[in-house]
């Protein structure tokens, strides 16, 4: 047995796109840090140092809001919950949602003084309200943050205010954006408000994308003088929903421009493309004692990429197995894999099955094929001298 590689052509699936990988250089940001990402398949389009951690300002209360879904999924909390107001909530700076000491909150009030407000006074009520202690509540972060696979974030505080050792990835920040979308979908909505009142005090959301991009619902901005503007923004067009992080830039005017112009690239420079649909054969494995000399390679599930308008002939596909395959193959069964690889060779691998059963030849036939092995092809037996 060894290993046998075919290459593939897709013909007009690939005339006009390429993987997203691609096209990558092509896209450029003022941003020190950024990423696009595909929400659904959760590949990268794009990125720009997404994985140094940094001072991630009030983005980081999107781990403080993850862990309150968390809770009222499980069925910890119930957003008619109340927690009180401390003195320490009440004399935060920053951004506030007007918190009252000695009063107790809603659950839901806090989330959305927390997510449309940037309230720091109502992040440190949650985090009092969970953990006890806002220290607490932090050691609480990061360990969750593990466990979620956001390895390159740690956190000394519910809200993002300054701390040398309070950093995040861009690539973590992502990650944890879509985390949220796909895991707590019946509180995702908090994102897209545009406006709370709380205390008779009305505030905007400061999310510029859910003003200027069509499909955006979220999710938040940030900006401190250490961390720059940032934002963690999130829109769905027709089916198709993508993440944008950005850090570092110089202003709000800057970070309202850039993340339209990036969100545009994401929609606009990307699309999902089906290259084979399920049961769609990809390739052939030759089969060893079979009834039959070779089983089509089929996919189990649609195979779909992000794919890029540029580059279309950067793309390459193999299809890699074992083999040959020896008989009996079972129709199903997983016989190879299909590679795509990009320009800059980033690769995915799909499984391929057996699109058919083949059977194992018979006694006979291994009689046969022991005598083929042995003595090679029988030439043909010499006749009369030819005459003209």
């Amino acid at each position: 047995m060894s290993m046998r590689v075919l290459g593939k052509m897709f013909g007009a699936v690939f005339a006009a796109a390429a993987i997203a990988g691609a096209a990558a250089a092509q896209v450029t940001t003022k941003a020190p840090h950024a990423i696009i990402m595909d929400y659904e398949t959760g590949a990268v389009l794009y990125e720009k140092d997404a994985d140094r951690p940094v001072p991630p300002s009030s983005m980081s209360k999107l781990m403080t809001a993850a862990i309150v879904f968390e809770r009222l999924k499980t069925g910890q909390l119930k957003l008619t919950d109340e927690f009180p107001v401390s003195e320490k909530a009440w004399r935060m700076e920053g951004s506030k949602m007007w918190t009252r000491v000695d009063t107790k909150i809603p659950v839901e009030a806090l989330l959305n003084g927390v997510i449309v407000q940037s309230g720091n006074d109502a992040c440190v009520v949650i985090a009092e309200g969970i953990a006890g202690s806002e220290e607490a509540f932090a050691d609480l972060l990061t360990k969750k943050a593990r466990e979620w696979g956001l390895n390159n974030s740690t956190f000394t505080n519910s809200t993002g205010w300054p701390d040398e050792n309070h950093k995040m990835s861009t690539r973590d920040l992502a990650l944890l954006a879509r985390k949220i979308i796909k895991d707590f979908p019946e509180y995702y909505g908090f994102y897209a408000r545009k406006e709370f009142t709380w205390e008779k005090i009305s505030q905007p959301n400061r999310n510029p994308l859910l003003y200027s991009f069509r499909g955006a619902d979220g999710l938040k901005t940030g900006h401190t003088e250490a961390a720059g503007y940032g934002l963690v923004g999130s829109a769905e067009i027709d089916g198709q929903r993508r993440i944008i992080v950005v850090n570092g830039l110089s202003s709000e005017k800057e970070r309202a421009a850039e993340t339209e112009r990036l969100m545009r690239i994401a929609f606009n420079d990307f699309s999902k493309r089906t290259l084979f649909e399920k049961g769609a054969i990809a390739g052939d494995a030759l089969v060893f004692a079979g009834e039959a000399p070779s089983v089509p390679l089929v996919a189990g599930e649609p195979i779909s990429m992000i794919v890029s308008r540029a580059e279309a002939a950067a793309i390459s596909a193999k299809v890699i197995y074992e083999g040959p395959v020896e008989a009996p193959v079972e129709e199903g069964q997983q016989i190879g894999i299909l590679r795509i690889t990009a320009a800059e060779g980033d690769a995915r691998e799909f499984p391929l099955y057996a699109g058919k059963a083949v059977n194992a030849v018979g006694p006979l036939g291994r009689v046969g094929l022991a005598a083929r092995s042995l003595f090679g092809k029988p030439q043909a037996e010499a006749g009369p001298p030819a005459t003209d």
